[in-house]
C-alpha cells in the first residue's frame, strides 16, 4: 500500500511478506459539522491507523496502527479523555519482527472482553509467519502484556489460514471468530474459530476454506473484512474477490456470504449476493445488521462505471448497498448510493447506523481537489430513496484518507481515524458532531 493507493485489495499480505513495508465529478450536498482532531500520530507513537476504534466503559478509545511505534511494525494505542476536553495518547504495545511470536502489521481493529482484555490480529509474523491472533492483558502497574493466542501457517501449506486482515469477534460461549485473506485448504482464505482450552491455550478450527487458484471462485475469495453474527448464530461476511462477473475479469467483483452452523459441528456457506460492477465491486466492507435483519455495507469501486475510470480494478467510485432477506430465503440487493467523486470515492470502511436509521461512513478518497476523503451521512427519505450529505471533506491538515469506518459515541458524536499521506502526515484520530 502506497501513499497514493488505499483500496485494501488482495495481495497486501503478500506484498508485505516480500519485505516492502514502505512508506471528480458531480458534487453531493454538504453540511457544516463540528470537526475536531483529537490526536495526531508522529510515527514514534504509530503510523497509518487503518482500524475502526472501540470504546471501553470508561470512555477510553483503543485502536491499532499498521506501522510505526518503537520498532516500526505497528502499535496498539489508547486515547484517554481529559477534563479540559483534550485527549492523552498512550502506546500500549509496539509490534516487532523478531522480538517474540506476537506478529506484526495489525490492520484490523480490536475487541474488548468483560475483563478489560483486548484482542486483535496481526497480518504477518508469529511462530508460523502467517500472522497471529493476539491478546493484550492490562497489568496493575499500567503496562500491558501481549500474548499470541494462535499463529497462522502453523500447518502444512498454511491450511489453517494466512494473513488475517480482519479482526475477531466473540460468540456467547467465549469463542473467537475471524477470517484470513489467504491460506486454507484451497489457498484463497478461511473463516476460522478459536476455542479456549482448560490449559489456557486456544485451539483453531477452519470453518470454511474459500476457492483454489484454478477454480472460478463463485463462492468468493480473499475475505478481508470483519464478520457479524445474527441472533440465530449465523455468520455473515464479504470477500474482496470471487463471484462470477465478467466486468471484474477473472478476479470477480466479490460476494456477500452467510455461514450457517450444522448439528454435526460443520458450517455451510451460502452466497447471498454476487457483485457485478454496476451494483458494486471489489473489497466490500464489513457488514452491519439492522433490527429488521437487513445487511448494509460498501464497496470500494463499481457503481457508475463512467466515473473514477482506471482508478482501481473496476471503474466506478464505489457504492453503499443494502441486502434485504426475502421470504423464500433469497436476498435482494438495493444500491442506496453511487459515489461520484466530489462526494467521495473508495469507501473502504464499514457503516454505522443511528437510532433514526441514518447511515454514516467514510471514503478514503475524493471530496475535493485534495482527494483526501470525506465523512458522509445517508438518510432514508419518505419516497424510499436515500439522500447523501457530506459532513466533512478532509484536507490533509492533518486528516487524510480515512480508511476505517466510524464509531458512535454515547453523546451522538462520531469518532474515526485517518491514515495520513505517509509523507507529511502519519494518521490522526478525530471526532465529528453531525
Amino acid at each position: 500500500m502506497s501513499a497514493t493507493t488505499s483500496v485494501r485489495t488482495p495481495g497486501l499480505v503478500l506484498w508485505l511478506a516480500a519485505g516492502v513495508i514502505t512508506l471528480l465529478l458531480a458534487s453531493g450536498a454538504s453540511a457544516q459539522s463540528n470537526y475536531k482532531s483529537l490526536h495526531t500520530f508522529n510515527g514514534k507513537d504509530g503510523t497509518a491507523p487503518y482500524s475502526t476504534l472501540i470504546f471501553d466503559p470508561a470512555g477510553n478509545l483503543y485502536g491499532t496502527t499498521f506501522i510505526g511505534g518503537h520498532y516500526n511494525f505497528g502499535t496498539v494505542f489508547k486515547l484517554t479523555p481529559n477534563s479540559d476536553g483534550g485527549w492523552n495518547g498512550h502506546v500500549l504495545y509496539s509490534f516487532c519482527w523478531h522480538c517474540n511470536e506476537g506478529g506484526f502489521a495489525p490492520i484490523a481493529g480490536l475487541t474488548l472482553d468483560s475483563e478489560g482484555n483486548l484482542y486483535g490480529t496481526a497480518a504477518l509474523g508469529g511462530a508460523g509467519v502467517g500472522g497471529t491472533v493476539f491478546k493484550l492483558t492490562p497489568n496493575s502497574d499500567g503496562s500491558w502484556t501481549e500474548s499470541a493466542l494462535y499463529s497462522f501457517c502453523s500447518l502444512a501449506n498454511c491450511a489453517d489460514g494466512y494473513g488475517p486482515e480482519a479482526g475477531v469477534i466473540f460468540d456467547e460461549a467465549g469463542n473467537l471468530y475471524g477470517a484470513t485473506e489467504l491460506g486454507g485448504t484451497l489457498g484463497r482464505g478461511t473463516i476460522f474459530k478459536l476455542t479456549p482450552q482448560l490449559d489456557g491455550t486456544w485451539a483453531e478450527s477452519v470453518l470454511y476454506s474459500f476457492c483454489g487458484l484454478t477454480d472460478k471462485c463463485a463462492a468468493g475469495s480473499d475475505p478481508i473484512s470483519n464478520l457479524v453474527f445474527d441472533a440465530a448464530g449465523n455468520l455473515y461476511g464479504t470477500t474482496a474477490d470471487g463471484g462470477l462477473s465478467t466486468l471484474c475479469a477473472s478476479n470477480g467483483c466479490g460476494v456477500v456470504f452467510k455461514l450457517t452452523p450444522q448439528p454435526n459441528g460443520s458450517w455451510t456457506e451460502k452466497v447471498l449476493h454476487t457483485f457485478n460492477g454496476r451494483d458494486g465491486a471489489n473489497s466490500p466492507s464489513s457488514l452491519i445488521l439492522d433490527g429488521a435483519g437487513n445487511l448494509y455495507g460498501t464497496t470500494a469501486s463499481g457503481g457508475n462505471l463512467s466515473l473514477c475510470v482506471d482508478i482501481s480494478y473496476v471503474n466506478g467510485c464505489g457504492v453503499v448497498f443494502q441486502l434485504t432477506p426475502n421470504a423464500d430465503g433469497s436476498w435482494k440487493e438495493n444500491v442506496l448510493h453511487r459515489f461520484s467523486g466530489m462526494d467521495g470515492r473508495e469507501p473502504t470502511g464499514g457503516l454505522i447506523i443511528d437510532q433514526a436509521g441514518n447511515l454514516y461512513g467514510t471514503t478514503t478518497r475524493g471530496g475535493s481537489s485534495c482527494d483526501c476523503g470525506v465523512i458522509f451521512k445517508l438518510a432514508p427519505n419518505s419516497g424510499g430513496g436515500w439522500s447523501e450529505t457530506v459532513l466533512h471533506r478532509f484536507s490533509d491538515n492533518p486528516g487524510d484518507q480515512p480508511a476505517a469506518g466510524l464509531t458512535l459515541g454515547t453523546t451522538g458524536s462520531l469518532f474515526g481515524t485517518t491514515q495520513g499521506d505517509l509523507t507529511t502526515t502519519f494518521g490522526s484520530v478525530f471526532e465529528i458532531t453531525p
